[in-house]
């Protein structure tokens, strides 16, 4: 039996705190781009998820 998170927004980071309004997910705010995409990896490592820019400043992390 399989249990677990199939599909799902991990995470969200960003470098812009008025782009992401409170919710389910946790967010993380990095300081630059660079620390933003730390994060991101980083996350995505521990989560097996995937990366997506939405070209806003804002990366979100999803397991597909």
């Amino acid at each position: 039996m399989d249990i677990g998170i199939k599909e799902a927004i991990l995470a969200i980071i960003t470098t812009n705190k008025d782009v992401v309004q409170g919710g389910s997910v946790p967010v993380f705010y990095a300081n630059d781009k660079e620390e933003m995409e730390q994060i991101a990896l980083k996350v995505a490592k521990v989560t097996l998820g995937m990366i997506h820019d939405l070209e806003n400043d804002c990366f979100v992390v999803v397991r597909h």
